[in-house]
């Protein structure tokens, strides 16, 4: 008992001592620390960290979405789900567009700069206290962990990166549902399968007694992902079959992504709540145990005077508002397609999203302005993704640079004038910009004000670059 006074004693004293820094300052250190001790594969700093900080990883149901692409929107669309079933929940998405901020929300409001200061402030100085280098990555995500336990929500839900080894904050968790969306990077085309070792990878999320379900839709991806969930005594659930019926044309964009969330969802319910603290006769995702045969006419006339929302009504009425994930500004003239889409798998859903809106409504002028950064892109299989594209669809498309933001420190833009003379020789109408602002102010001068279509993608760069320009410092 003496030891432990002593012990918070030390830890007030050291807090005294500490000058609190304001939100600026706390972005500024995070700014500086992306590339902080990454080589480190060690859970022991974190661990020490996680103690001294009373181990909110511990004291947290947590959910864990990994895979690559359409983590976010899975996560935005499970909360959706959640908050309709009365529970409390945090999440953690990444990447931001303008501030740190928007990797934070609870109950689907983002966190204050003063509360993300305080948090930042208690994670920071208890790291430097310990004398431990933690990365941005870990610190936000502890971040985050604190953020929740505080304010006692019933689940955190955390986004899984996509770098060489998982944030290893995330691996303190013990998840009670671990989602998998797909995994494609690294898929060998012709069979649409990832490597074993990238399946594990992915999997080393999942600790024993975790459920775990896959929107996954390459059979042999399912089936190493169902032999190593069981290695590790883990419940693996049914894949994903069917998309949910969402607005057009988000069902085939997003259905797998909603139908993956409602999994989640209801396995949370229905295998980590107590029964009693869910209003089953509201509920979307459970069902009323016993009742058989048909409803009786009291029960009937209840029905008809207060209707229960299905499921079928939410996916219906459900507005789609994820910055930056096929996000439609048809208020601006001519109208602006945002999506983050960096990959190879992201953008062909991105090219498909195109075409389906032209199917809806004939566009008068398209132009795509396409940047990317990442290092390991098949620029041979992106010109010819583009090459079909612009068989089937008129248009035409502008390179430019994406230069890295801070978090993203492996990248590096590519050369906008190579590709475009790439595409050229392919015949297809394309240009190269010097500036993103080069690149916008050309392609919204060569569409219909009314009903022209500017694409913005390629890099979440681009899409911050938009905002900025606009002069929006805060999403």
């Amino acid at each position: 008992m003496k030891n432990t006074n002593t012990l918070q004693q030390a830890k007030a004293e050291a807090l005294k001592t500490t000058s609190q820094r304001g939100y600026n300052e706390v972005v500024e250190f995070l700014d500086a620390h992306w590339n902080t001790n990454k080589q480190d594969l060690s859970l022991a700093g974190l661990t020490q960290l996680d103690a001294s900080l009373e181990t909110p990883s511990k004291k947290l149901a947590t959910i864990l979405v990994g895979g690559t692409n359409g983590k976010s929107l899975t996560i935005n669309f499970t909360v959706k789900l959640l908050r309709e079933e009365k529970l409390s929940v945090g999440t953690f998405i990444s990447p931001h567009t303008l501030t740190y901020n928007e990797r934070f929300s609870l109950n689907e409001e983002t966190i204050s700069n003063k509360v993300f200061a305080e948090v930042g402030n208690e994670v920071i100085d208890a790291m430097e206290s310990l004398g431990l280098a933690l990365n941005t990555l870990e610190i936000l995500t502890m971040m985050a962990l604190v953020y929740f336990t505080k304010n006692d929500v019933d689940v955190a839900i955390l986004e899984a990166h996509n770098n060489d080894s998982l944030p290893k904050t995330t691996l303190l968790c013990s998840p009670s549902v671990v989602g998998i969306t797909r995994i494609a990077e690294g898929a060998s085309p012709a069979e649409n399968k990832a490597s074993e070792p990238e399946i594990r990878r992915v999997l080393s999320l999942v600790k024993e007694n975790s459920h775990v379900v896959s929107a996954d839709q390459s059979k042999l991806n399912l089936q190493t992902m169902q032999t190593i969930v069981e290695e590790q005594n883990a419940v693996w659930s049914m894949p994903i079959r069917k998309l949910a019926a969402l607005p057009y044309p988000f069902e085939q964009l997003h259905g797998r992504c909603a139908a993956l969330a409602e999994r989640i969802a209801s396995i949370f319910i229905n295998e980590f709540i107590n029964p009693a603290s869910v209003t089953v006769i509201e509920s979307l995702l459970t069902k009323i145990k016993g009742q058989r045969g048909r409803p009786t006419i009291e029960a009937k006339r209840k029905s008809e005077l207060n209707p229960k929302k299905t499921i079928e009504q939410f996916w219906k009425d459900i507005e789609i508002d994820m910055p930056g994930r096929f996000q439609q500004l048809t208020k601006e003239k001519p109208t602006i397609l945002l999506d983050n889409a960096s990959n190879l798998d992201a953008l062909r859903n991105v090219l498909l999203g195109i075409r389906l809106l032209h199917y809806q409504r004939p566009l008068k002028g398209l132009t795509l302005i396409l940047g990317n950064n990442k290092p390991d892109l098949d620029v041979v299989e992106l010109l010819k993704l583009l090459r079909y594209f612009f068989k089937k669809t008129s248009g035409q498309i502008v390179l430019c640079p994406a230069n890295p933001a801070a978090s993203n420190v492996d990248a590096k833009s590519w050369d906008a004038h190579h590709i475009a003379s790439e595409l050229k020789n392919m015949k297809i109408k394309a240009r190269a910009a010097d500036s993103f602002q080069e690149a916008f102010d050309y392609a919204t001068t060569s569409v219909d004000e009314r009903n022209g279509l500017v694409v913005i993608t390629g890099a979440q760069e681009l899409i911050s670059e938009y905002w900025r320009n606009k002069g929006i410092k805060k999403i």
